[in-house]
């Protein structure tokens, strides 16, 4: 005779199927997934934003893209971009309707050493146990390796800058000292950005192409901060920063550009600085006023500056119809 089961043995039996079914998708993406890759670089609810989120939240970029999706601005335009000016790009990112671009008041390992470079982002809250250990198994479940400051820094790339938003916090807010700087230093060639402290100036002093942008300065080590996100929007001052973002630190301060913004910026900035030079020398040789330089340029001068353009060695890489839209 055949068995019949009871009604809260056949309930029982209908739920323990679904949450097999439920399980289904989890172990497929776990099948799926490279041994050691992280779960945020595939999908949603890891430390570090999805490549679908980061697609999404940099949409208007069109060009490449790092393999985590952040948008990956030509290196030729990164090299380009040390040559513009801090009130160049923030003109060109005001008239464009980003306003709060601008970062300053930084301590820095080199005053004189500016640097360029797309942002991989980071976020620390002020610590708490119960959310310390959820974010030290998401990054062990990840595959993720030490203490979660390194986190970051393990998933840098070559002309990356690290931009870490850690509450403006110096005592007991220090995100690296000279150990994590030189391993830094070697995966970008560029430096750091970070609301927040840092140690051991002296040391990063000696690593060669390195640069800091920090709060200040303090001998304690990191205590009672815990990492929240990578590669999500953050806050540095006034300033949101997006992944892939351009971070232009100069002495005063740091622009973030919008990845889809980084060539209107080089281009504006060197045919104003081929104007200005173009301008500069012909008020010296006598041949023009300030009243007719200093205003919109008339046929003659146009012709005049383009004649001179042709005969400069080093001229950008930037069309005539292109220059002649900012004449």
């Amino acid at each position: 005779m055949m068995e019949t089961l009871s009604y809260p043995s056949r309930r029982m039996a209908m739920v323990a199927l679904l949450v097999g079914l439920l399980r289904l998708p989890d172990a497929a993406v776990a099948q799926e997934r490279p041994s050691g890759t992280p779960v945020g670089s595939d999908q949603a609810g890891g430390m570090a934003a999805s490549k679908a989120e980061i697609l999404a939240m940099t949409a208007r970029w069109k060009g490449e893209r790092s393999p985590d999706g952040r948008p990956k601005v030509p290196d030729d335009l990164l090299r380009r971009m040390r040559a513009v000016s801090i009130e160049e790009a923030w003109d060109v990112l005001r008239q464009r309707g980003y306003e709060s671009q601008f970062a300053t008041g930084w301590q820095m390992v080199h005053l004189d050493r500016p640097f360029v470079g797309r942002a991989l982002t980071a976020a620390y809250l002020p610590g708490r146990p119960d959310l310390a250990e959820h974010i030290q198994r998401t990054g062990r479940a990840e595959g993720r390796i030490g203490p979660s400051n390194s986190w970051p820094i393990d998933m840098l790339q070559k002309g990356d800058v690290y931009v870490a938003d850690g509450c403006g916090k110096v005592a007991d807010g220090t995100l690296i000292g000279d150990n994590l700087g030189n391993a830094i230093s070697a995966k970008t060639g560029t430096g750091v950005v970070f609301d927040a402290g840092a140690r051991d100036l002296d040391g990063l002093k000696q690593i060669d192409g390195f640069n800091a942008y920090v709060r200040g300065w303090d001998p304690s080590f990191l205590k009672n901060m815990v990492l929240s996100s990578i590669n999500r929007p953050i806050r540095i001052g006034m300033v949101t920063v997006l992944p892939g973002d351009v971070i232009l630190a100069r002495r005063e301060g740091v622009i973030v550009i919008p990845a889809h913004l980084a060539e209107e910026v080089v281009v504006t900035a060197e045919i104003v600085a081929l104007k200005d030079e173009f301008g500069h020398a012909r008020l010296r040789a006598g041949v023009y006023t300030p009243g007719q330089i200093d205003v919109r340029w008339t046929e003659a001068i146009k012709a005049d500056f383009f004649q001179w353009l042709q005969s400069r060695p080093d001229r950008p890489p930037i069309s005539d119809k292109e220059i002649e839209k900012h004449l």
